[in-house]
């Protein structure tokens, strides 16, 4: 690996991946290796995760696509540069703000989302014009095993390449000195990540996550809430960074949601949803067991069905939950949703403010002022109103945690700006000098604060 990393960097320092018609050529190649794979990677994910063809290709490949489409319609406006207002100080003069890419970065992915989260911050970092080394999940090897051969199909693997293994790989790559990383997982990797990086002062990107809460609020369309609820909680059976983690519900519509969140469980998935074709299961038996023991003792007021055998959990809801809860205690990352009623919302902020930052905030709610309370005063990386997990869809918005949820974020123009650094440049006249910056410079300060002040 180390030999690859010193042959991208010669092959970077070439200026061959800067060049905005190779940088296309390649988001092109890359579009076609997965247009020639798409039937093997809906197999892969369904043998890692059990997700549906459908599922696969709404979460995970048509996403891919469109941010590729996103990409090339864009890619010339968003390198030009750019010309920037000129400040009195530096008159006469032109400023402008050059993007360049980092060089040699890592992207490391996590097993939930194995291919779109592979292949996006990819699609990223080829248009900003880097070289680039994947490190796709071990937990999730068959998808993994298609991605090294897209990759090694399309590319050659002094521009892109794909690392695979699992802890000892992950060390090596961290070990070695990259320009930039970037890295989708859990906390507890992302702290080793960024303390690794530090060695090396390299700049990161960390997709984490949290706990994501979901408002409910007395005003709001209760069915249509619950259908979207349940369709964003349910998804890849719940092992989602920003799938709604718990639900805070206005007491007097408590009882309401929980009743028409049963009926469209039903009507998505069956009276048995572990026997659904369109149900996801979970990835290993290691997980599967920490989310049993989430909901071992607790009273659930509907699901409880188990398949120790196809590691499938059928969805859960805990209807009496309290901010003690064992599955509060931590992100559930499965298909366990407790629900907490309250009476008051200024006590539901202070009860999120109070907890790490999330990375998703969902509010259903029709009042105007509420949706404006939420916004002002939860910190949070990104949302909905009135909906759930749709934010991330978007080639036109940011996505991206905060606090202990993550920094920096991606998608669309935001990923271009993450993989490349912005130089500024001052392009000074010739035709005058302002002698006044020069010393000596006698009595002139009375000058210099009436064009500085």
């Amino acid at each position: 690996m180390k030999e690859i990393i010193e042959k991208q960097r010669k092959f970077f320092n070439t200026g061959r991946s800067k060049n905005i018609q190779y940088r296309k050529g390649s988001l092109l190649k890359l579009k076609a290796s997965v247009e020639d794979h798409e039937e093997e990677i809906i197999k892969a994910l369904y043998d890692d995760l059990g997700k549906s063809a459908f599922e696969a290709y709404e979460t995970e490949i048509g996403l891919v696509y469109e941010e590729i489409r996103f990409m090339l319609k864009n890619i010339d406006r968003f390198s030009k540069p750019k010309k920037v207002r000129t400040t009195l100080a530096n008159f006469p003069s032109k400023n402008f703000i050059y993007r360049e890419p980092y060089g040699v970065v890592l992207i490391m992915s996590p097993w939930n989302y194995p291919f779109q989260l592979t292949m996006i911050p990819l699609i990223g970092a080829i248009a900003a014009g880097n070289c680039s080394v994947i490190k796709p999940s071990n937990y999730s090897p068959n998808t993994s095993a298609i991605i090294y051969k897209i990759i090694e199909e399309a590319f050659e693997e002094e521009h892109v390449t794909v690392a695979l293994g699992g802890r000892e790989a992950n060390k090596d790559l961290l070990e070695s000195k990259f320009d930039y990383i970037f890295f989708t997982g859990g906390k507890a990797v992302g702290r080793v990540v960024m303390e690794k990086a530090a060695v090396n002062l390299t700049p990161v990107t960390l997709e984490l996550g949290g706990k994501s809460p979901c408002i409910v609020e007395k005003t709001a369309n209760i069915n249509l809430a619950a259908r979207r609820i349940v369709w964003g909680k349910f998804l890849n059976c719940g092992q989602t960074c920003v799938a709604p983690d718990y639900i805070l519900v206005e007491e007097s519509i408590k009882e309401e949601l929980i009743s028409q969140m049963i009926k469209y469980i039903v009507a998505l998935y069956g009276e048995n949803p572990i026997e659904s074709k369109d149900y996801s299961k979970i990835i290993n038996k290691k997980h599967y067991d920490r989310l049993k023991s989430l909901i071992e003792g607790e009273d659930l007021c509907y699901g409880g069905d188990f398949d120790d055998e196809k590691n499938k959990i059928g969805p859960c809801l805990l209807s009496n939950a309290t901010w003690e809860t064992k599955a509060m205690q931590e992100e559930i990352f499965g298909p366990i949703l407790p629900i907490i009623g309250y009476n008051n919302l200024s006590e539901v902020k202070d009860q999120i403010i109070s907890r790490p930052k999330p990375l998703a905030l969902y509010l259903f709610t029709t009042d105007k002022r509420i949706e404006r309370y939420i916004i002002k005063h939860i910190s949070f990386g990104g949302g909905c109103i009135n909906d759930t997990i749709m934010h991330l869809a978007s080639s036109s918005l940011p996505f991206g945690g905060v606090g202990e949820s993550g920094m920096g974020n991606y998608h669309g123009k935001y990923s271009l700006r993450t993989f490349s650094h912005e130089k500024s440049i001052v392009k000074k006249s010739n035709i005058i000098d302002v002698p006044l910056r020069y010393a000596p410079y006698c009595d002139n300060l009375w000058l210099i604060k009436k064009f500085l002040k």
